[in-house]
């Protein structure tokens, strides 16, 4: 196999980086500023959210768990006493 023989692809993407770059916009810098604000808020406000959900969750099952008390047992079916021995 001889040394000089490259991958196309390869080359291909040599004369992409080789060629003339693209004119960037002049506020590309404070629209991915902007962008990367609006994500990291709604990013808090979902977790916030959330948060509440399971909080609200939590307490709704800590009061059915007080009031039905899943964890006792049902008093035994006892024979009524006998009346009039």
């Amino acid at each position: 196999m001889s040394g000089d023989r490259r991958d196309p692809r390869e080359e291909q993407v040599r004369r992409m980086l080789d060629g003339p770059h693209p004119v960037l916009p002049p506020d590309l810098a404070m629209r991915a500023v902007r962008h990367g604000g609006r994500r990291l808020r709604w990013r808090r406000a979902v977790r916030r959210t959330v948060g509440w959900a399971l909080a609200v969750a939590l307490v709704a099952f800590l009061v059915w768990a007080g009031v039905e008390q899943p964890w006792a047992t049902e008093p035994a079916q006892v024979t009524p006493p006998l009346e009039g021995w």
